[in-house]
């Protein structure tokens, strides 16, 4: 087939939407001819892969509206402010090629938001919508603990959820779209809602061979020290302080908890580590490279991701190939990755709840070494299965069967 994608963020040897983006034009573009419009700010990065993998049927097409070409991905009302005019520009760009190209099917990847439209919608081929996030919401009952600005985080991405939800275009792309991909639970909700008719939920993260292969090699520390960790940018709806919470309540001789990663919350972080008693056991590395961490991830067994709401969640796969069991809240895209054979989803009501419930998983992990190693070989395995970039493939190649 020939197939046009929209991926405003797509970049080779990257994670989270550009990883996603420039993972799923690729595997695409094994079985059909593939032409994707994504931003100039990626151009060097594309152009220096395909001369390595000589990927014949992948053409790109690159443009930034009023040739605004910088890096927006640290920015929030800018970058939203940009792709909205990318996705108007692309319109224009993927109606003069359909002419040309006459395309079977329509796909937009990335930026994958439930709440904003895609005008590739209104072109006269087939549609597909995802895969796309943005339907979950921190718990009310957890907004109690956020500082000023993490409310008012939340009051205006609340706002913008909302607003977006009632733009005629975005609810043109959900009526337009012959089959929605959801990564959670509630953006398949949100995007009922919308008059989306056939929605599927289907997680946007993947790992390609070489990442499973590296992850898998890395050792587990046999010693008495039991250490949980975890990895990510320290913002309040990351739930770092509730992991905080928890382990002082646990309680667990001989443990520790380390911290991989910078944010905002870091000295609230500190600060509440320091009133728990417990900032003796507990270790904030920062950001740190890749190999790096990796070296350190080998005295660590446990990975804990209590975010109140996300898409992805690349470092539960992630971890997951390493082998290590994961505790995670009942919540987004990491509740969809992890299951009871591969660690511990804890059901997020209200914080109390929450932390009571990941101490007493803190507690049998620490205490069962045995089990440990059980849902992290498990764990391994559910990453083989599904999360191997190849296995998406297979899996987006179906459903590009049944939309036609």
């Amino acid at each position: 087939m020939k197939i046009l994608m929209s991926a405003y963020a797509c970049e080779p040897n990257r994670g989270s939407e550009e990883g996603v983006g420039w993972n799923i034009v690729v595997q695409a573009a094994k079985q059909h001819e593939v032409w994707v419009l994504t931003r100039t700010f990626y151009r060097s990065a594309i152009e220096a892969e395909l001369e390595k993998q000589h990927l014949s049927n992948l053409h790109f097409i690159y443009f930034d509206p009023f040739n605004w070409s910088s890096d927006w991905r640290d920015t929030q009302g800018p970058v939203q402010f940009h792709y909205y005019l990318w996705q108007i520009q692309a319109y224009f760009v993927g109606r003069s090629l359909h002419q040309q190209v006459d395309f079977d099917l329509i796909q937009h990847v990335t930026y994958g938001k439930y709440w904003s439209p895609s005008f590739l919608s209104l072109l006269p081929a087939p549609f597909i919508w995802g895969p796309i996030g943005g339907g979950d919401a921190a718990p009310k009952p957890f907004w109690k603990d956020f500082s000023f600005r993490g409310k008012l985080y939340e009051t205006v991405r609340s706002l913008a959820q909302g607003l977006g939800a009632l733009d005629p275009f975005t609810q043109m792309t959900a009526r337009r779209s012959q089959f929605t991909l959801a990564a959670t639970h509630g953006t398949a909700e949100r995007a009922h809602k919308l008059g989306s008719h056939t929605v599927k939920v289907i997680s946007q993260v993947g790992l390609s061979d070489q990442e499973i292969q590296l992850l898998q090699n890395l050792d587990i520390a046999e010693q008495p020290v039991v250490r949980f960790v975890s990895i990510g940018r320290l913002l309040h709806w990351k739930g770092f302080h509730l992991g905080l919470r928890a382990f002082a309540q646990a309680n667990i001789p001989n443990a520790e908890y380390w911290f991989f990663g910078d944010g905002a919350e870091k000295s609230r972080l500190e600060a509440l580590a320091a009133s728990l008693g417990i900032e003796s056991k507990v270790r904030f590395w920062g950001r740190m490279a890749r190999e790096s961490m990796f070296t350190q991830l080998e005295q660590c067994h446990v990975l804990v991701h209590p975010s109140l709401h996300e898409a992805g969640g690349f470092v539960c796969a992630e971890m997951m190939a390493a082998g290590r069991p994961v505790i995670c809240l009942d919540l987004g895209g990491p509740a969809i990755q992890v299951t009871e054979a591969t660690g511990m989803k804890i059901p997020a009501h209200d914080p109390d709840q929450t932390v009571q419930d990941m101490a007493e998983a803190m507690q049998r992990l620490a205490i069962d070494s045995d089990l440990r190693l059980r849902l992290g070989k498990a764990a391994q395995q559910r990453v083989k299965d599904t999360f191997r970039w190849d296995a998406v493939g297979q899996t987006f190649a179906h459903i590009y069967e049944q939309v036609m």
